[in-house]
């Protein structure tokens, strides 16, 4: 692809826009480990909300939707919609139970929930695992995506890219903190929506606009007859796959699989948003918006651009053809939604190479300071070096930045498509999801329990690959099911069988995070709490339930009125708009009775004595 003047000037204008704010942010976010990690805990619900569906918004995620659509059509992207309910759970269950806990990473949970050595072995051994291992395999797959674009558009090797890319995040990472991050994430939101809709203008109307692309693409069946507009699977005629990619992620993989992003109960870098939130209104507010842009702006620019390029490549030996130098390690379907960007026009091309930079910066930026918050916060500075200064521990963030990058750097040369990763990880996560929601509603969940979930969990997935591996086949929905019940039954005995959490730490956690529901009577009467004032907090299980639903139907009645128009169904388009306007007004009326709801001014004092600070 071929850069003209104009496109190199919009590519420089794009990051001078994105990152040059960042840079007034690196004093501040040398302060210390607050500023750098966690902005100082004064980010607004929009602010926070938009860095949050920045950094899902990667250079990955159009490849991915990409690489579902050609091989599973349309209803393929069940597999991750289906986390809509997680998304949904987090803002009405969770987001101000995280607000209320003041912790700096959702890893110093751990320690005010939990007592004994196994509560910081756990925080420990999470700090490493996630920080550096998991973190590692997710910015490598954002590298990929990376690597595979540039080398249908430029012709560069890895190497290149990822040197290229790894300068670029490292620096802003390093220098800005997460302060930089957030405002580079509010920038770049504006600029890779704009440039992933012209994207989808342009290969819609290379194909001879809606009307025929829909027509064409209706008359064409994938593998096993895939029918590649069905928003819904084929029940009837292919169960397997209506099992794989609906039944299991809508009935059991949202809450019992743990996935970046999209953590049962909230975590990562959703939980790092809602702890750096001023209040815990903002919070509630910053994850509420996150979900209704995450499901509803974005999925369908890609998903056409997905369907053009279905017309245009039909089969991977297409775009072999078309791009003939491309190398042949970076060929799958989800190449297909770089090599159709060769259809826009001057100016817009560069645009959309700055967008691809953006997303793949904002994804990286997060990424980096949230791992380096782990491997510091919760790992150098609580078990290696315990008392140096703010400045000595921000340093070290910093280092920690770049060896995260380059660690990752050498990953993505194992890594072949994107969809390969996101499978590994949610096997890897998988049976762990329903300890996390309970954990906050039931005092009996102790350190052990999750000691034991994380370790059944990786125990059971090395057995089923070793089995795979000398012939025996299981499917996908098998092997998930498999190593849920199998860790859900270990960490539910663990329970009641494993050393108990003390009661002063569960008191102590009741008084400062209020959580509600009939889980905590125990302890709540330990607390000298009667129910009247526990449900002075304004919240309670039908309320947030109510909402929960609402939000969700908000969100698919949302989703499918748009992809129904664009289908030239106008009738279904507007029933499902319908339904939008009324879940929404209900979801609305939720969330206004839920931020003006104040806790008695006596309880609130009554619970915050003698609280000692997070760990």
């Amino acid at each position: 692809m071929t850069l003209h003047f104009i496109d190199w000037v919009i590519i420089l204008l794009t990051l001078a826009i994105c990152f040059l704010p960042a840079l007034f942010f690196g004093k501040r976010a040398g302060k210390s480990t607050s500023e750098f990690f966690a902005s100082g805990r004064s980010v607004p619900w929009w602010l926070a909300g938009l860095s949050m569906v920045a950094t899902t918004f990667s250079s990955d995620t159009p490849n991915l939707v990409t690489d579902i659509v050609r091989r599973q059509g349309v209803a393929g992207n069940w597999c991750w919609w289906a986390f809509a309910l997680t998304g949904m759970a987090t803002v009405f269950f969770y987001a101000r139970l995280w607000r209320r806990s003041g912790v700096m990473t959702d890893l110093e949970f751990y320690e005010i929930r939990y007592s004994g050595k196994a509560a910081s072995c756990v925080r420990g051994f999470r700090s490493v695992y996630l920080g550096f291992f998991f973190n590692c395999m997710i910015m490598a797959t954002v590298n990929l995506a990376a690597c595979k674009i540039a080398g249908i558009l430029f012709g560069l090797p890895r190497w290149e890219t990822l040197l290229i890319c790894g300068v670029l995040n490292v620096v802003f990472a390093a220098h800005s903190g997460l302060w930089g991050v957030l405002v580079i994430d509010m920038i770049q939101f504006f600029v890779k929506m704009t440039a992933v809709v012209a994207a989808a203008y342009f290969a819609v109307k290379h194909v001879g606009g809606m009307h025929e692309l829909i027509t064409k693409v209706s008359e064409k069946t994938g593998p096993d007859g895939v029918r590649y507009l069905n928003i819904l699977p084929d029940f009837t005629n292919n169960w397997d796959l209506a099992m794989a990619v609906f039944i299991m992620p809508i009935a059991v993989q949202w809450w019992a699989v743990w996935y970046p992003g999209a953590e049962p109960g909230g975590g990562s870098y959703i939980a790092q948003r809602m702890l750096a939130s001023k209040s815990e209104k903002d919070s509630l507010g910053a994850v509420l918006f996150f979900n209704v842009a995450h499901y509803v702006l974005r999925p369908w620019p890609w998903i056409l651009v997905a369907l053009c390029s279905l017309l245009v490549y039909p089969e991977l030996s297409d775009i072999q053809k078309a791009f003939p130098n491309l190398d042949p390690k970076l060929l799958g379907h989800d190449i297909a939604y770089p090599a159709m960007l060769k259809f826009l026009p001057v100016g817009f091309i560069g645009l959309m190479v700055g967008g691809l930079i953006a997303a793949n910066s904002s994804t990286i930026l997060t990424h980096l300071n949230w791992g380096a918050s782990y491997l510091v916060h919760d790992f150098y500075r609580r078990f290696i070096v315990t008392n140096a200064s703010e400045k000595h521990y921000v340093w070290v963030g910093r280092l920690a930045t770049v060896g995260l990058f380059a660690s990752a750097a050498v990953l993505t040369f194992a890594l072949d498509t994107a969809k390969d990763a996101f499978d590994i990880i949610l096997q890897v996560g998988a049976g762990t999801g329903l300890l996390y929601l309970l954990r906050w509603f039931w005092w009996r969940i102790n350190a052990w329990c999750e000691v034991v979930a994380m370790v059944s969990s990786f125990l059971v997935s090395v057995v089923l690959l070793v089995l795979k591996l000398y012939g025996t086949v299981f499917s996908a929905h098998t092997a998930l099911l498999t190593t849920i019940a199998i860790t859900t039954v270990c960490w539910v005995a663990a329970a009641y069988l494993a050393p108990q959490t003390d009661e002063e730490t569960l008191i102590a956690f009741y008084k400062r995070v209020r959580p509600f529901g009939p889980g905590w009577k125990h302890i709540r009467l330990k607390a000298g709490v009667s129910e009247s004032e526990a449900e002075a907090t304004g919240e309670n299980i039908p309320m947030s339930l109510l909402g929960w639903v609402a939000g969700c139907t908000v969100i698919w009645s949302g989703l499918f009125a748009t992809g129904n128009y664009f289908y030239g169904r106008n009738g279904v388009a507007l029933m499902l708009a319908l339904v939008f306007a009324m879940s929404s007004a209900i979801l609305v009326w939720v969330v206004n009775r839920l931020w003006t709801a104040r806790p008695n001014q006596k309880l609130e004092s009554k619970l915050v004595e003698d609280v000692a600070p997070p760990v």
